[in-house]
């Protein structure tokens, strides 16, 4: 129930068209990825990671 309100809480603050199973798919499908809600939410494309340049890649 908490994760509920929370979602229905965050539909209401975002003003999203999106259903509440369409916004907990979202979350679950990327749980581990670090990206900031909203921009997950709105659909906006994840930014391009550069690699440290000052640091030995792993082959």
């Amino acid at each position: 129930m908490c994760v509920y309100l929370l979602l229905a809480f965050l539909k209401c603050q975002s003003k999203l068209k999106k259903s509440m199973q369409q916004i907990l798919r979202l979350l679950q499908l990327n749980l581990f990825e670090k990206r900031d809600l909203m921009a997950l939410l709105r659909g906006d494309p994840m930014r391009d990671k550069r690699f440290n340049i000052n640091q030995m890649a792993l082959l």
